[in-house]
């Protein structure tokens, strides 16, 4: 479970402008968990685990969502979303913007399930998250600000705020509405829409108190993950005895094959590729594309929708070019993988 520094809230001061500064902190927050999954999924070998493929993508998928969510909501309340700038990326490894330092340091690593549960399942881990036959529970100690208390925070003041005068003065024209079905639903302008936005926010990462499900009726991350640590689907338990959980990690087993991973190295630095190499060249392309695509993403979201295409595009672009990478050899046993550096102009 990712702990929050308490200051985070101090932004939260019962004005307009701490309010976005908060939700500025929050798409930080989204965009943060892309490039470690990405980096895993990327690790994967071509037509190797499918399966556990298809589960990172719909995750990073949605957290793509959660971020344009988040920008929607600071654009409805008269705020321009920051994302063209060096310091929008984290520093890898290290640990999430506006996490506390030593509750989790976050990698750029090669796929295994020991990263899957050490790293993402407590990025994406409910206060309470609800246990389901196969392991024994594996519960934190609560610390004492998470990532939905955070969003609680702000949906408060969103309430209180609103109470005392309409925040809700942005350009209607700055709301992205496609890309994403939920976009098309849920049209951010005044509380009661920015609160539907931050529910579903949190139900799809980390579901409801009683049920792993989210309101598109998907799992939620938190046990999408679970089910590729633990190697099964999570279903509806066929038969529960009395006292026994609804669902359990029953279903068809998700095979990992080792094999189908590419001996990448973790936590790249550009330090390791020597200037005017072929890897130099290959992560100095993958850094351009990257920095292009929060390039293209800032416009998306500050007045210029059509770029959208573009940006997904380029997208595209980033899983090619890291496949690249991580099929050439670095050091003799191991492969090269992108830093995911903000870099404005190619090298």
């Amino acid at each position: 479970m990712i702990q929050i520094k308490a200051e985070l809230l101090n932004e939260l001061n019962d004005t307009l402008p701490g309010l976005k500064c908060a939700m500025q902190k929050a798409i930080e927050l989204e965009h943060a968990t892309m490039p470690p999954y990405l980096y895993a999924m990327y690790s994967i070998k071509a037509d190797a685990n499918r399966e556990i493929v298809g589960l990172i993508r719909s995750v990073v998928f949605e957290e793509m969502l959660h971020m344009a969510l988040d920008c929607n909501i600071l654009n409805a309340i008269g705020g321009e979303p920051v994302i063209d700038k060096p310091t929008f990326i984290p520093k890898y490894p290290g640990p999430l913007p506006g996490s506390v330092e030593d509750s989790l340091i976050v990698p750029l690593a090669p796929f295994s399930k020991q990263l899957v549960y050490d790293v993402f399942m407590v990025i994406e881990e409910p206060e309470d998250p609800l246990h389901f036959p196969v392991k024994a529970a594996f519960a934190a100690e609560a610390p004492p600000i998470t990532i939905g208390q955070f969003y609680a925070k702000i949906k408060d003041q969103i309430h209180k705020l609103s109470q005392e005068g309409n925040i809700f003065t942005g350009d209607p024209k700055k709301q992205l509405t496609t890309g994403f079905p939920p976009l098309q639903k849920i049209h951010v302008h005044d509380a009661d829409s920015a609160i539907a936005a931050i529910d579903l926010i949190v139900d799809q990462g980390e579901g409801t108190k009683t049920s792993p499900l989210d309101p598109e009726h998907e799992l939620a991350h938190y046990y999408r993950y679970a089910e590729i640590y633990y190697g099964k689907t999570l279903i509806p338990n066929p038969s529960p005895k009395p006292g026994e959980p609804d669902w359990a990690y029953a279903g068809h087993p998700i095979a990992f094959d080792p094999c189908g991973v590419w001996p990448v190295v973790t936590n790249p630095a550009s330090s390791m590729y020597p200037p005017g190499s072929r890897l130099a060249s290959l992560n100095n392309t993958f850094n351009y594309t990257y920095t292009a695509l929060l390039k293209s993403l800032h416009l998306v979201f500050n007045g210029q929708p059509d770029r959208l295409g573009p940006a997904i595009g380029l997208m595209e672009s980033l899983k090619e070019q890291a496949l690249v990478l991580m099929s050439s050899e670095v050091v003799p046993g191991q492969t090269a993988g992108p830093t995911f550096t903000y870099q404005p102009v190619l090298t």
